[in-house]
């Protein structure tokens, strides 16, 4: 705990270890004001930087760019891998982990020691891993790396600790999962092949163990040969050469045949009696031409034969369509019986399994479900009813539904917000999901002791908003809205939204939401606002429309006359606006040269709709065309309940609505709030030559991510949402980098060439903010990049706060603008918000991008807000609904009325703190001097607050107030992106979140009592489940199904008896050893001593069983001597004829 105390004197002080503040922040335009009253001020700083520390919580989404598929059927956990080298295993909602390869390579297999906690993946670097799953955050034990020869196909069988590895070059190869060692006994390509064989059979593409003999192993090959090796003679059983290459095998459990799946859309079901032709060949999707010959038809990629008891078999395979149905979905194709049942999918099939009952390969299968794993989907089959539904997925798979383009979060939000949202969203959900439980069921989660209201808010490409309950570490889906229902839809020849955004008018650019109040509000790409309310009722409504025509530069006034017509320069408007409509245009207004002149991008419903109980729109605000050319990007919103008020701005200025009169209450040039204190003292400019610079877009510190800062809005969009969607301009940026990596299933590095880019713009940039006339003149615009309302004081002279619209710019200036709001309720309606520039600048570096308020004991001051009321609810007569107001005042933790405040502001290159009336800079510190602040936020941690920043250079920062002594600077993304720029956000509590893959939302936590915690929070992937029992085969099936049961592995595989394997083929690396390694054996131990209990609890209930039926046997027993004993004595004295 640190004291600090400032004696006030009208003097600026610097921060320790921060720069002497300019002269400039304690004045308007660099002008010496009159010291305020010396004061002392007594703040209690309660964070150090023990209580910070940064790591992974979890990751939510649907796993980008899937590879491969896994499930464990006694644990019942699924596993995805990916091609960036991450593998999400996933289980009983709530359990959801995440690993990630620190090589980064594809995964190319994964397969389960099932039952036994335990993973190995395989990767396109030739790199076998194990992963412990024995512990909440799974982490590798062994890894063996191949140095000669690549890895195509793996194959464990079930309870056995030796993995066959087939390769490139057609070898089979064995290593000890215990040990992670190769062994020696190896199968040669040549020697299971004949020697009269010419050519190369190709890669291994299939292994498996005979359902009838564990000692015989299926070799497939990818040219369309096929060999048994009998692992105890070293030879094969038997060859079989097909025409049409191999794509997967499966067996019969009886293990008498199986089928192949071929690239010419055929499968093949092969008998091992006779091995030189197939017992039978279909084409599933290959009709017989007039000609009589079969439809070319696509690979069969897959197959599965699974049996059952109940019913006839069932074949399930992925592909095989004919060609000359062009268009055609991605299908999964299931025959069961004479019934072909064809599921068509919405995105490509990258791999299924089908979910059985039993673990054991040589019993009935009893298939129930089928995972299938597309490119961007996970769906679950329900195979046990005959229509074949889909189960409901309890997974937030669907966040990337349309390409994710803003992300908002919410920690401690009110209690009763997400039960609502959650009733309201529920009765939109779509119906026809199979009755059935989830089948991925494993695993253990309870809900932690440290968990409280959370909402994350994305926006889409489509216009949709949705929003999530993100409490305890999970993410489910409570309420989704769609914004382009509030306009009508654009006529493919009309095209005046198509100039702007072609494929995407709607798409969300920012929100602002107000939890309390349930008032949000959503920016579009088309320069368009739209404001909400909450209801729990239907409604018929008439949305309303305003027209912002705010698109002028200082050149643009060239004579009074033109002065006079624009409304954004009046003098009256400017200083005392009047409550109107800002000229609403017709959508069809043109020039006579036809020039597109004073209308909107997109055109408003102008009839009564019926909205149901949700959010409903109240007000939509659309910025014009002017002279041919679009509006610009907004750059900046507030809204403020208490106030009903809404600010926003762009790169031409700012304008503020009043949305309960529904008027326009300021629509300025940055350049005109200045007034006569401009710090700047710009030149006049001469009247605009080149019409179209003005048309360009211009960004804040976001487009130093750009060769080019200044580009169109679509670009500036593609950019976002199609960052890594569009797989051929990811390949054009990777050729660009000098370290991008080629091959298959290595196509994975970042362009380097970024952070060259970056640092030259960055150059660019700071040249740009230069204080001197002539580099101000060059600069075309001066943002608004962001906006606060908030009590304040406008003014040096204020004695009390009253609401002020705090204004920062992209030249790092800050505006202060006070306004007078009607207090009554009927005047409030009634009554016209004076608003007007005071004149009271301050100064930092660079963009401004945060505020911030603290009362004089260092506690942060909310927003007031409006309590939320539902205005489509019945009338009360008793109770009539008002408006009640929820105010913070700076001076409300005071004892003296009027103290001031202080205001934090934060910029991309430094942070200050203000005190308030008096606009003393109290504290400074330059954050970065080689990069840029991406995302900063004022948050509260372990009951203080503190400021929280996001550097363009990947470093998460955490500052003290208000002395912004630096507290942790971690280096948590080296290499970052325009979406992680555009979707990193901070909230309370030490958590954040981004977008890390188009799909898929990581959230971190820098708070210490977080990372403490986490291992409470996570799910436990393993739990001490009983093997179930192996079905008693019978005497005849045991006597003549072969010696199964006597196949040693290890007498074969070991190293006594195969030797040891060269030691060039592969090298095995230990996994992550000390204090990880210490936590792995004692979860190991863990589990095992519960499983060794379950036993013991097991075993002594089948010992009282036993102890049961032999009581019974006696007394049995005893009564049938007691009654041989009786008929003994009745017949003692007979004779043999009286029987």
């Amino acid at each position: 705990m640190k004291k600090f105390r400032k004696v006030l004197d009208g003097l600026t002080t610097s921060s320790p270890g921060g720069t002497i503040g300019s002269p400039s922040c304690g004045s308007a335009a660099g002008t010496p004001t009159a010291a305020p009253t010396p004061r002392e001020i007594d703040v209690q700083e309660t964070l150090v930087s023990e209580n910070f520390q940064l790591c992974k919580t979890v990751r939510h989404g649907f796993p980008y760019q899937p590879t491969a598929l896994a499930f464990d059927p006694v644990q019942k956990i699924l596993a995805i891998g990916s091609r960036s080298g991450g593998v999400r295993i996933l289980g009983r909602p709530g359990v959801d982990c995440y690993c990630q390869h620190e090589s980064g390579a594809a995964v190319l297999q994964l397969q389960f020691l099932i039952n036994e906690g335990a993973l190995v993946t395989a990767c396109a670097d030739d790199t076998l891993h194990l992963w412990n799953l024995r512990q909440r955050r799974p982490a590798v034990l062994h890894s063996l790396k191949f140095n000669r020869e690549r890895i195509t196909f793996c194959h464990l069988p079930f309870q056995s600790k030796w993995l066959y590895v087939g390769t490139e070059r057609g070898n089979t190869h064995i290593v000890n999962i215990e040990s992670f060692i190769l062994s020696g006994y190896v199968i040669m390509w040549n020697k299971a092949i004949e020697l009269s064989t010419k050519t190369h059979p190709g890669p291994v593409v299939h292994l498996s163990d005979s359902p009838k003999d564990e000692g015989k192993l299926l070799i497939g090959f990818e040219s369309g040969t096929i060999v048994q090796w009998d692992l105890r003679a070293k030879k094969a059983d038997f060859r079989i050469y097909y025409d049409e290459a191999i794509h997967s095998v499966s067996w019969h459990h009886e293990g008498k045949q199986f089928m192949c799946s071929h690239s010419d859309g055929s499968l093949t079901l092969w008998n091992l009696r006779n091995t030189t032709r197939p017992f039978q060949v279909t084409f599933p999707h290959g009709k017989i031409q007039k000609d009589g010959r079969k439809e070319s038809c696509k690979p069969i990629l897959k197959v599965e034969y699974k049996t059952s008891r109940s019913s006839e078999p069932f074949v399930i395979f992925s592909g095989g369509l004919s060609y000359d149905k062009a268009g055609r979905r991605p299908t999964l194709t299931i025959m069961h019986g004479k019934a072909i049942t064809v599921l068509e999918m919405d995105y490509p099939i990258v791999e299924f399994m089908v979910l059985c009952e039993t673990p054991y390969n040589n019993e009935v299968q009893e298939p129930y479900a089928v995972v299938v794993l597309l490119e961007k989907d996970l769906i679950v089959v329900d195979l046990t009813q005959s229509n074949f539904p889909v189960f409901e997925n309890p997974y937030p798979m669907d966040i990337h539904e349309s390409p994710v383009t803003c992300t908002a979060y919410f920690a401690d939000c009110p209690p009763d917000i997400i039960p609502i949202l959650y009733s309201i969203g529920a009765k939109h959900k779509k119906t026809g999901y199979s009755q059935k439980e989830w089948p991925i069921s494993g695993g253990t989660w309870t809900l932690g002791s440290h968990t409280y209201p959370e909402i994350i808010i994305t926006g889409h490409a489509d216009g949709s908003i949705k929003f999530w309950d993100a409490s305890a570490i999970t993410l489910q889906m409570l309420y989704k809205l769609k914004t382009s229902k509030v306009f009508e839809k654009p006529k493919p020849g009309e095209g005046r939204a198509a100039e702007l955004v072609e494929e995407d008018p709607f798409a969300v650019q920012m929100v602002s939401w107000c939890p309390q109040s349930r008032i949000f509000c959503v920016v579009g790409i088309s320069a368009h606002i739209i404001l909400y309310r909450f209801s729990k009722y239907d409604a018929n409504t008439q949305i309303v429309s305003l027209e912002v025509r705010l698109q002028c530069e200082s050149e643009d006034v060239i004579s009074p006359s033109e002065n006079e017509n624009n409304p954004c320069f009046s003098e009256q408007g400017s200083h005392s606006p009047q409550p109107h409509h800002q000229h609403p245009a017709s959508p069809g207004n043109r020039t006579p040269e036809g020039i597109k002149d004073s209308i909107p991008c997109l055109k408003v419903k102008d009839r009564v709709v019926r909205v149901p109980p949700g959010y409903q729109s109240e007000l939509v605000i659309q910025l014009l065309w002017v002279d041919g050319e679009p509006p610009q990007q907004i750059t900046s919103l507030d809204i403020n309940s208490a106030y009903g008020l809404l600010a926003f701005g762009n790169c031409n200025g700012v304008a503020v609505v009043d949305y309960l009169q529904k008027t326009i209450l300021l629509c300025m040039s940055t350049l005109d709030l200045y007034g006569a204190a401009d710090p700047y003292q710009r030149l006049t400019r001469s009247p605009r030559r080149n019409r179209q610079s003005t048309s360009e877009f211009c960004m804040r510190g976001l487009s130093n991510f750009y060769s080019d800062s200044k580009k169109r809005i679509r670009t500036s969009y593609q950019s976002l949402t199609e960052l890594t969607d569009n797989q051929q301009s990811i390949d054009m940026e990777r050729s660009k980098s000098p370290t991008s990596v080629k091959g298959p299933g290595r196509k994975l590095s970042l362009p380097t060439d970024l952070k060259t880019d970056l640092e030259s713009r960055e150059n660019s940039f700071s040249r740009s903010r230069s204080s001197s006339v002539s580099s101000i003149d060059r600069d075309t615009k001066e943002a608004v990049t962001t906006l606060q309302f908030g009590e304040s004081y406008g003014r040096k002279s204020d004695a009390l706060p009253t609401p002020c619209l705090w204004v920062g710019t992209s030249l790092g200036v800050v505006l202060l603008i006070p306004m007078s709001i009607p207090t009554d309720q009927e005047e409030r309606m009634e009554e016209p918000v004076t608003i007007g520039p005071s004149g009271a600048v301050l100064m930092l570096k660079s963009s401004v991008l945060r505020f911030a308020f603290l009362d004089l004991v260092g506690a942060l001051i909310q927003s007031p807000y409006e309590v939320w009321r539902d205005l489509n609810a019945p009338e009360d007569p008793d109770r009539p609904r008002r408006r009640k107001l929820v105010h913070f005042s700076p001076s409300s933790s005071q004892d003296a009325c009027g103290d001031g405040h202080l205001a934090v502001v934060c910029s991309e290159r430094q942070a200050k703190v203000f005190l308030m009336p008096s606009q003393s800079c109290l504290f400074v510190h330059n954050i970065t001097e080689s990069s840029f602040v991406l995302r900063a936020d004022v948050v509260s941690v372990c009951n203080s607050v503190c400021l929280a920043c996001f550097c363009a250079n990947g470093h998460v920062m955490t500052l003290s107030l208000p002395s912004l002594r630096p507290l942790m600077d971690v280096n948590y993304l080296p290499l970052t992106d325009m979406r992680i720029a555009r979707t990193f956000c901070f909230t309370n509590g030490g958590q954040a979140l981004y977008l890390s893959s188009p799909t898929e939302i990581q959230r971190i936590t820098y708070s210490q009592e977080m990372c403490d915690n986490l291992q409470e929070m996570l799910g436990e992937l393993f739990t001490p489940i009983e093997t179930p029992e192996a079905q008693n085969r019978g005497f005849l099936k045991g006597f003549f199904g072969g010696n199964a049961h006597t196949f040693d592995r290890e007498e074969l595989f070991g190293e006594a008896a195969a030797g040891k394997a060269s030691r060039s083929l592969a090298q095995h690396i230990p996994g992550q050893g000390g204090v990880e390694g210490m936590k792995v054996a004692a979860s190991g131990a863990v589990g095992e001593l519960a499983r060794a209990r379950i036993a013991l609890d097991e075993r002594g209930q089948r010992l009282g069983e036993l102890e049961e039926r032999t009581a019974l046997m006696m007394t049995s027993a005893e009564t049938f001597s007691k009654h041989a004993h009786e008929l003994m004595l009745k017949c003692k004295d007979k004779k043999w004829y009286q029987f």
